[in-house]
């Protein structure tokens, strides 16, 4: 995995980096929707295998994340301290296997392996990606940076819907899978042939050790940083939403409008589109020049807006007419997706350069064990349990339950994080600077 880094060239400073950041958001794009894709299969498997909601839940979320941040913790170690554009390339072939390989399932737990190969891969990239893109831009941009990374996950949300909604009208499920996993390994391709290495905290200030510390120090550091720690769970609590958002929300229209698989697909991937595009690239310019005022703004926006998309949500849920249902639920989702490039950039900012993709390990490893596992599971079981009162409404009604204590929940955390935090950042206020 070994390569030497690129000096610092005014190629590596000017287009060359938004090329780079190009390729990464379009492996959050891959990563995004070989994981979410099931979210439109969702009625078509559980029909075949008749399970219930709370095994779709765990199909998505604790098949998926059980391996997903065991494989991130040894992948962001080596991230620190290797060619992180190697390990990209590598788990985006991976990944885009494992995805095919579910086409091949013959029941829930075959099913459930052949997510846990995704989760595998997808582990890997996360910490190298957002790590490159640190050193492919200096703080003052990071904010934006990250948020034109952050559209990734909503051309991959927008993307699985759409493609994987066509596919499995067309062909089937199984096929769906098949069709959107292949396609990757050209991109990994493209990353390892074309990528080039930067030095590692090229932005950093001067005298900042680049030494990467034994991993029980570097373990500690983290956890003692309240600022990231807070970040990190603030963001693992919010993340429930979008995830129950991304893989509820088609089974969602299915029971409730008269509506065909490849149909929802297609209208809902688009209004994730329209909401989540713009959404990014404002919420990373606003964190930008809110962040030249004061750097607590990266924890205090991401709170406002994680309970502010809850109240379009509702009435996005509510509706009975589908065009309300779309328009409103593309609003919640723009208001969401507008927190990440504060809590994004927020963790780069907060950690040493050397333990960067380390930290981002940790945070998704909260992401994925609250987030995904437990939020996915949560709302198939309650919406299980709701059945008997609310019929065809029960997911719904689960949907918003969770995501309004998301919403209450990451607001408070997020709070307490910027109260620790100062005014031009958390390392220049722990260096005293």
């Amino acid at each position: 995995m070994a390569s030497t880094p690129a000096p610092i060239t005014k190629e590596l400073t000017g287009t060359y980096r938004w090329y780079v950041l190009g390729l990464l958001t379009l492996t959050s794009a891959f990563s995004v929707a070989d994981r979410l894709v099931f979210g439109i299969l969702v009625e078509d498997i559980k029909a075949e295998f008749q399970l219930s909601d709370l095994q779709m839940g765990l199909l998505g979320g604790l098949a998926f994340s059980l391996v997903y941040v065991l494989a991130g913790f040894p992948a962001a170690r080596l991230a620190d301290r290797s060619a992180r554009k190697n390990i990209v390339a590598a788990a985006i072939g991976f990944w885009s296997l494992m995805t095919a390989a579910c086409g091949l399932a013959t029941g829930f737990w075959t099913l459930f392996a052949a997510r846990t190969g995704v989760g595998v891969g997808e582990g890997c990239s996360g910490p190298s990606s957002q790590s490159l893109v640190a050193d492919y831009f200096t703080r003052g941009e990071l904010a934006k940076a990250m948020g034109f990374l952050t559209i990734g996950a909503t051309m991959g949300t927008a993307g699985g819907l759409i493609i994987g909604g066509q596919l499995a009208e067309i062909f089937d499920w199984r096929w769906a899978f098949v069709l959107m996993g292949l396609p990757g390994l050209l991109l990994g391709g493209i990353i390892y042939l074309t990528v080039r290495e930067p030095v590692r905290g090229r932005y950093a200030p001067a005298g900042t050790d680049m030494a990467q510390l034994p991993l029980g120090r570097t373990i500690m550091s983290l956890l003692g940083n309240r600022v990231f720690m807070g970040l990190a769970i603030g963001w693992a609590v919010q993340i429930m939403i979008g995830y129950g958002l991304a893989f509820w929300m088609a089974a969602v229209m299915l029971r409730q409008f008269p509506i065909s698989t490849g149909d929802v697909g297609l209208y809902l991937g688009f209004t994730f589109f329209l909401g989540g595009i713009p959404g990014p690239i404002i919420g990373g310019y606003l964190t930008h020049w809110l962040t030249l005022r004061d750097e607590r703004w990266r924890a205090w926006l991401p709170g406002l807006v994680s309970l502010g998309c809850v109240v379009p949500l509702g009435l996005s849920l509510s509706s009975g007419s589908f065009a309300g249902f779309l328009g409103w639920f593309g609003v919640a989702y723009g208001i969401y997706v507008a927190s990440q490039a504060g809590i994004m950039s927020g963790i780069q900012a907060a950690v040493e350069p050397a333990s960067r993709g380390f930290a981002v390990a940790i945070a998704l490893f909260f992401n994925n064990l609250i987030g995904q596992t437990l939020g996915l599971g949560l709302i198939g079981g309650i919406s299980d349990a709701l059945v008997p009162t609310q019929g065809a409404s029960s997911l719904a009604v689960a949907v918003f339950g969770v995501c309004l204590v998301s919403g209450v929940l990451s607001l408070a955390i997020f709070a307490w994080t910027a109260a620790q935090m100062g005014p031009t950042g958390y390392l220049d206020k722990m260096r005293g600077e």
